[in-house]
């Protein structure tokens, strides 16, 4: 340490120049009453200090005062190097209480902060406007304090304006003391003074720095698509919801160039969206996904039958209906022409369904067939002297009595001519009457009927022929044995018709004695085929 003195008017020695050079970072000097910091800056030559001294008088510590009044060898040297200093301190601090001099104070920010060398402080720095793509996956920048953060893009920001202030704080990294800007509501030690506000405060009634809300006040600068968020000394102008800062406009956002927000289609609209869902889909309450809507629940479009499926739905008819080309409503489906076989005599078509009917002396069995009524059965206008002989379709009324002069009635439907009558040598002696019924078209060829001899005499020969009623050829008689034959139809016959044919049997004994009988069969062929 080196002092250069000079001589003043009045001959008192007066400090020039006072150089100091300190190789500790600090040197504190304690006084029993307070504790006293000086802080020597890097690559600065000279001290900061807060006056200890009070302006009504000078007391030395009592340290330094054990250090002057210390005796013996070299006490001399020691004594007037102490002297020097107390001096230099004298010296400087009353130069210092003469003059107000502002208190200087180099600051290093913390992280997310800056130096406003204008406002004296630290202000935060805005990493959504300098950091390009700040937030990643469609998210959305909002600045804060000292920070940002990411957030969705649908998030609703609330700014507390009463955040306190940035407190002093340190770094780790390279042991700098980083300092900050003390509170401006903080009054003064003395509430009487005067303050003076950083820029963003004014003073209250109260005497001390309150925040002015530039967003109220209307000193903003914001625009007018901007938003304006009041800070604690400043202010921010951000975009709304739905919109982005590009330089220093809001652009919109296309949120359907993003990640999907919709789960079918998105609809971009200035400041938002909206989304929509494919048909047979609607929104659920969140706006965004789609679910299927169940068409047969709400307003069932189908005509009959309605199922649903994801996204849409099919109609399907009740049996005997068909879907019509509109794919909703339902046709009645006409079996009647789908097969002529449906029914056996005539199939009527009904809405939904078909039924068969039988012509008259039928009736309906399984719903399809038809099956005869036998009317001798049930109710028939036959005579008393009549016998009701049933026939496919229908029923006729024949003679109990058949026979015809010079026959007489032997035994039912068995007529004999005596012999004693000379008109019955030339007849048959006998004369059967026999009925029978055959449906309309019957295959051919086909057995219909067989002849048989009902006494069998030794030593004849008997001979069956068809004596009448096969003009046309529609039958054949084959003789199956010396004493039976079978009628064969040979050609179809058509209904309703009777057909009357006599079968004779011719027998020959050894004696050449000739007799004869003949079988009178009436053929009804019934109007149909069953």
């Amino acid at each position: 340490m080196s002092l250069r003195m000079r001589s003043g008017p009045s001959g008192r020695a007066i400090l020039s120049t006072w150089t100091t050079t300190v190789r500790k970072p600090e040197i504190i000097i304690t006084p029993k009453y307070q504790q006293e910091r000086f802080t020597v800056m890097k690559n600065i030559n000279y001290v900061r200090h807060k006056s200890w001294i009070n302006h009504h008088g000078l007391e030395a510590p009592p340290n330094l005062t054990r250090f002057l009044q210390e005796k013996g060898p070299g006490g001399s040297s020691r004594f007037t190097m102490l002297t020097a200093v107390f001096l230099a301190a004298l010296i400087l601090i009353t130069v210092h209480s003469q003059e107000t001099e502002e208190t200087i104070t180099y600051t290093q920010c913390t992280d997310g902060y800056e130096w406003d060398p204008v406002r004296q402080r630290c202000k935060d720095i805005d990493e959504c406007e300098i950091v390009p793509d700040a937030c990643k996956g469609g998210m959305k920048c909002v600045n804060h304090y000292g920070g940002y953060l990411c957030l969705p893009r649908t998030a609703q920001i609330i700014v507390n304006e009463r955040e306190e202030a940035a407190a002093e704080s340190t770094s780790g990294r390279n042991n700098v003391i980083r300092r900050t800007p003390a509170d401006p509501h903080r009054a003064p030690p003395n509430p009487t003074h005067q303050i003076q506000c950083a820029a963003g405060y004014e003073q209250s009634d109260h005497n001390v720095c309150q925040d002015i809300d530039e967003c109220a006040t209307g000193t903003h600068n914001c625009r007018a698509d901007q938003v304006c968020v009041n800070l604690r000394g400043s202010f921010s102008c951000q975009c709304p919801p739905g919109y982005q800062k590009r330089g220093d406009q809001c652009v919109d956002i296309d949120e359907c160039t993003l990640p999907p927000y919709c789960h079918h289609r998105c609809v971009n609209t200035p400041g938002s969206y909206y989304c929509q869902c494919n048909a047979g889909f609607q929104l659920a309450s969140n706006n965004h996904t789609c679910v299927d809507i169940n068409e047969c629940d709400a307003n069932n479009p189908c005509a009959q039958q309605c199922y649903n499926i994801l996204g849409s739905f099919i109609c399907q008819c009740n049996p005997g209906f068909e879907l019509s080309s509109d794919r909703i409503n339902c046709d009645d489906t006409d079996e009647c022409r789908t097969s002529s076989y449906i029914c056996q005599y005539q199939c009527v078509n009904e809405p939904g369904k078909f039924s068969c009917v039988c012509p008259e002396g039928y009736q309906v069995v399984g719903g399809r067939t038809c099956q005869d009524i036998n009317e001798c059965e049930t109710t028939n206008e036959c005579r008393e002297d009549e016998i009701c002989w049933n026939y496919h379709g229908g029923f006729r009324c024949y003679p109990r009595n058949p026979c015809q002069e010079p026959y007489v009635l032997t035994s039912e439907n068995r007529c004999v001519c005596p012999v004693s009558n000379a008109i019955c040598r030339e007849l048959p002696y006998s004369v059967v009457y026999k009925y029978m019924s055959i449906r309309s078209d019957r295959t051919v060829p086909s057995d219909i009927f067989q002849i048989q001899a009902t006494t069998i005499y030794p030593n004849t020969i008997n001979t069956f022929r068809i004596k009448s009623g096969n003009e046309n050829g529609e039958f054949y008689l084959r003789q199956t044995s010396a004493v039976s034959a079978m009628l064969v139809l040979v050609k179809s016959l058509s209904g309703p018709r009777e057909h009357i044919v006599d079968l004779e049997m011719l027998t020959v004994n050894s004696l050449n004695y000739r007799t004869s009988s003949v079988l009178r069969l009436t053929i009804i062929v019934g109007p149909y085929a069953f």
